[in-house]
């Protein structure tokens, strides 16, 4: 009888530490779904706001180093061209009209940097279609704050690209006349990330 009872009280204990232990189980579960869904918001907001946030591609040689920063100059001359149209801040229309100039000097640059090469590589400038995506989101957001607003945001994330793929493409590319390019062109662009960052803060509050 004895043995019955407690061979029963042991079995009651052993479901109640079943029982316990779903709702930590759970709690757990709920957790991973909350931050799953943090992380969707996060990418959702991202998305809003005109951005593609997928790291920055190295180029492989001198070709799609040329390719990748021609790109680059012409989203920054394009869409800062949009800017000086659209955008409502003093601060952000001189910023945009700097990398006009800069960007355009940068692309001159590359091209003769290019005609150094041998053989010799052809720049022909193209946005990519991240580029694109992001130009079609300025076009679309109105002009003012709303506009000041995305197209910092769109700097400062394709400041940080280009820096990444100056910088890497200077340390290790295959041709040495890009390779002094992008060394040269790194500080330059380092400078307009830093002022993107300024800016982008500001005109976000």
């Amino acid at each position: 009888m004895k043995r019955t009872i407690f061979t029963a009280t042991a079995a009651a204990l052993a479901l109640a530490a079943c029982g316990g232990s779903e709702p930590a189980t759970n709690d757990m579960a709920l957790n991973d779904m909350a931050m799953d869904n943090l992380m969707m918001n996060d990418t959702a907001m991202t998305n809003d706001m005109g951005m593609n946030t997928t790291m920055p591609t190295m180029p492989a040689n001198g070709q799609e180093y040329a390719a990748m920063a021609a790109a680059s100059d012409m989203y920054e001359i394009e869409s800062s061209k949009l800017a000086a149209e659209k955008a409502q801040n003093a601060d952000v229309k001189a910023f945009a009209q700097m990398l006009v100039t800069e960007h355009e000097k940068a692309t001159a640059d590359l091209k003769t940097a290019a005609g150094r090469a041998e053989p010799a590589i052809t720049v022909t400038p193209a946005l990519n279609a991240e580029q694109t995506a992001n130009m079609e989101a300025l076009r679309a957001t109105a002009s003012g704050a709303d506009f000041d607003r995305v197209y910092m945001q769109q700097q400062v994330q394709a400041h940080e690209k280009a820096l990444g793929m100056l910088q890497g493409y200077g340390a290790s590319g295959d041709v040495p006349a890009l390779k002094d390019h992008a060394s040269k062109t790194a500080p330059v662009v380092e400078k307009h990330m830093t002022r993107a960052r300024e800016l982008a803060g500001s005109v976000g509050r």
